[in-house]
């Protein structure tokens, strides 16, 4: 273990012959903790006999190291500030071989591909095991809302507009607008996608077509990191003359009703005022006689 910290990052870059490299992909949303897994397979390890780095694999990053530990010890001595009291190992799992990172609080600028080395000092120093876990994030999308026009039966032909909104994603969604008679693609009329400030986007379509006399329209909003796909559907809503005379036929029957309650009130408050009056009558006559 007595050599400078350059050599050690040479060490990083064996070629991948020497040792047989496992790589995962993991996703995590954003705001989550993630777990970058390193499993060695082998004999019982002694963690004083062991250094175990975690480094960004990616060659344009300045700093690389993200959790360093040097003979059973967190070594933060040359660990980005980035991931300062942001990494953690798991100590009940080391002597068994797992060096997997515990990430907390990852975000946008955490997606990188990581590499995990582990060497250990017998006669000699040697690398005995390595690993790559590429880190993707994400965050689902909000339910779309798909809002579209209100017509009569006589505007088939007209063009008209739907819109569709969705929110709170990441990354970059992928908009989908269906023909559900058919399920044929439409290209969309606008698509904008803003980015906000945490780091997710939101997104805002609108669709212009002709109106036809059975339109069924679906808005489709997909992410797929997560293999989400989250629809919102429109169905014609039409004002005909059979739905207008329904609609009178129950604005009557609802009148009809509405009458026949008020006549029993009256009826039961004439009878009330009978029957005080009445009770009035009966004891001032018996006063009367009284007196």
């Amino acid at each position: 273990f007595y050599f400078s910290y350059g050599f050690l990052l040479l060490l990083l870059h064996i070629p991948r012959a020497v040792i047989a490299l496992e790589e995962k992909i993991i996703v995590s949303k954003l705001g989550d903790n993630a777990t970058l897994s390193c499993i060695y397979q082998g004999r019982e390890l002694h963690l004083k006999n062991l250094r175990v780095y975690w480094q960004i694999a990616d060659d344009q990053e300045e700093c690389s190291v993200v959790h360093a530990l040097i003979s059973g010890q967190d070594n933060e001595s040359e660990q980005c500030i980035h991931f300062k009291n942001r990494t953690q190992l798991f100590w009940d799992r080391l002597k068994n071989g797992d060096f997997s990172l515990l990430l907390l609080n990852v975000s946008q600028s955490d997606e990188h591909r990581y590499k995990c080395v582990v060497l250990q000092k017998t006669e000699y120093t040697r690398v005995i095991h390595q690993a790559e876990v590429v880190l993707s994030l994400a965050a689902s999308y909000s339910q779309p809302i798909l809002s579209g026009p209100i017509r009569n039966s006589d505007s088939t032909g007209e063009e008209v507009t739907f819109s569709c909104k969705s929110g709170n994603g990441y990354p970059e969604p992928n908009v989908y607008w269906i023909n559900k008679t058919d399920n044929s693609h439409l290209p969309p009329s606008q698509l904008n996608i803003t980015p906000h400030a945490d780091g997710t986007y939101s997104v805002f379509s609108t669709l212009r077509v002709k109106a036809t006399s059975n339109m069924q329209i679906e808005c489709s909003i997909e992410n797929k990191i997560l293999r989400e796909n989250l629809s919102a559907n429109y169905t014609q809503q039409k004002q005909s003359n059979g739905s207008s005379t329904e609609s009178h036929k129950n604005l009557e029957k609802n009148g009809q009703g509405a009458q026949a309650a008020g006549i029993v009130s009256i009826v039961v408050l004439i009878g009330l005022l009978v029957v005080l009056t009445c009770w009035l009558w009966r004891r001032r006559s018996s006063k009367l006689v009284s007196y």
